[in-house]
């Protein structure tokens, strides 16, 4: 027991609020911006370092460890302060980066990846926690939409500056990108952010997050490398998904007993709590899941660069940022929030079927059309989720609300591009197989450029049943989307305050 700080809802001057803002849409910025520029400089790294085996762990060490530190960082900025939190949150992200960029063999890139993880877990929750004290939620939603575009024009900049780096510069600079925005967000933070605080004595419960991280490693792990680095059958695998239920079960049994619990129980009894991260869950697995292979498809089947790539998703990232924006203004107009996810969980699941019926030779127009659906649907959903956790629990919660929400997407994203994955390699590896002459070697895990440096008959087959493959990835978002529109279903509108978080 130690004695510190926790901060109450501040009322910031409107011209420093809007600094503040601007620098907190910056630490947004560098939260999405690492999930999105990395993917497209993957081939290069692995042609410059090597280890094509360990490829997959270069993003499942960064999932990894951001995974599990969401809900301490949830935890720590309703204890000492979302202010502190988040700086030091943004400081080890960015040392991380600089070390990934250093780094000169695969091993070392992937510890350094979970470093830049450590810190980039916080990134996100703490943000969006850091508005809660600031905005009161009536009008938190056009704050929270304009969040929204941010992170959906991230993942546009994204493929774009990696694409522009992989072709003309160093695939090292995706890692040192970020250091002027970080460092300028830390230093406007320290300025203009001043929350009021409180003293009090904390009881941090340790013993919870350690739980906390067994179950959820041992989940990421299974979803990751089953299938793909260790079949189905392998006692290994089984060991670990046995360790992580141990690990939920044991979190469970800490959580019941400890003062300050991590994650506190009792909003698992919290309905829009529940639905919020539940649907989170759905839209953060089809989303992470389905939209990681577009650029690839682009650049395998219809040719496109890097930066070519990039640009194509233009449409996808608009549609984001445009509904996201849209709906926050409406929200904080209306006063009422249900709809939107009902209607943006029905448009996503249009896009997605769509997505699954394009055929190689269809134009690209019909792609940006789809792509642009899905974009839509998916800007009307994400943040509104957090506006009505939000709304809905005490301030004291706020934090750990807000992380758990986050992290319960966190975990859909990671087990969807895992899960995505295998059903993406699987189907291509049978589809290849089946169309290949007897005794024909069949290509596994090729990058685009040595994809098309196969003897055209295989090149041929190889690119229809790349295609195919993804057809039905995306079907299977598809289902997923679905279900998160069930559970919008059961949502409810509680009028937001005026006041207050």
């Amino acid at each position: 027991m130690s004695p510190d700080t926790s901060q109450e809802a501040a009322v910031t001057p409107q011209p420093s609020l809007r600094l503040l803002f601007t620098a907190l849409m910056m630490v947004m910025l560098l939260a999405a911006l690492d999930g999105t520029i990395v993917s497209t400089a993957l081939p290069t790294i692995v042609s410059d370092l090597g280890g094509l085996d360990q490829l997959s762990w270069v993003v499942t060490a960064y999932l990894l460890s951001s995974t599990v530190v969401v809900p301490l960082y949830g935890k720590f900025g309703d204890l000492f302060g979302r202010k502190i939190v988040l700086q030091a949150a943004i400081a080890i992200f960015l040392l991380g980066s600089v070390l990934c960029g250093l780094a000169q063999d695969m091993t070392q890139l992937i510890l350094m990846r979970a470093l830049q993880g450590l810190g980039g877990g916080g990134l996100l929750v703490v943000t969006m926690a850091s508005i809660g004290d600031v905005i009161p939620p009536a009008e938190r939603g056009r704050y929270q939409g304009l969040f929204g575009g941010v992170y959906g024009l991230a993942t546009v900049i994204g493929p774009l500056l990696g694409g522009f780096m992989v072709d003309h510069l160093s695939w090292r600079w995706i890692f040192y990108v970020s250091l002027p925005l970080g460092v300028l967000a830390i230093g406007v933070i320290a300025a203009v952010f001043h929350p009021h605080t409180r003293h009090k004595q904390h009881a941090i419960d340790y013993w919870g997050a350690a739980w906390l991280t067994v179950a959820l490693s041992g989940i990421i792990l299974f979803t990751t490398e089953g299938g793909t680095t260790l079949p189905w059958n392998a006692p290994t695998l089984w060991c670990i998904l046995a360790l992580a239920l141990a690990g939920a079960v044991a979190f469970v049994i800490t959580e019941r007993r400890a003062v300050e619990p991590i994650m506190p129980l009792h909003l698992f009894g919290h309905r829009i709590f529940v639905l919020s991260s539940l649907i989170g869950f759905f839209v953060g697995a089809a989303l992470f899941g389905s939209t990681t292979f577009i650029p690839l498809y682009l650049q395998v089947v219809r040719n496109a660069t890097p930066t070519v790539a990039g640009m194509q998703l233009l449409p996808l990232m608009g549609g984001v940022i445009v509904s996201s924006i849209v709906c926050g203004r409406l929200i904080s107009r209306l006063g009422r929030y249900r709809i939107f996810p009902i209607i943006g969980t029905v448009v996503a699941t249009i896009g997605l079927v769509m997505l699954g019926t394009v055929g190689d030779n269809d134009p690209l127009f019909l792609i940006y059309g789809y792509t642009g659906l899905l974009g839509v649907g998916l800007g009307m959903v994400m943040q509104v989720l957090i506006l009505a956790t939000q709304n809905s629990v005490e301030m004291q919660h706020l934090g750990v609300a807000t992380s758990g929400v986050t992290l319960f997407r966190s975990i859909g994203g990671s087990i969807g591009v895992s899960l995505f994955g295998a059903i993406f390699s699987i189907g291509l590896q049978h589809r290849v197989r089946a169309s290949l002459p007897e005794g024909m070697a069949v290509p596994r895990s090729l990058g685009p450029e040595a994809i098309r440096g196969l003897p055209s008959v295989v090149h041929e087959r190889y690119v229809l049943a790349f295609g195919a493959s993804l057809h039905t990835v995306y079907h299977v978002a598809a289902v997923f989307m679905a279900v998160a529109f069930l559970l919008a279903l059961g949502m409810r509108d509680v009028p937001l305050r005026k006041a207050g978080a």
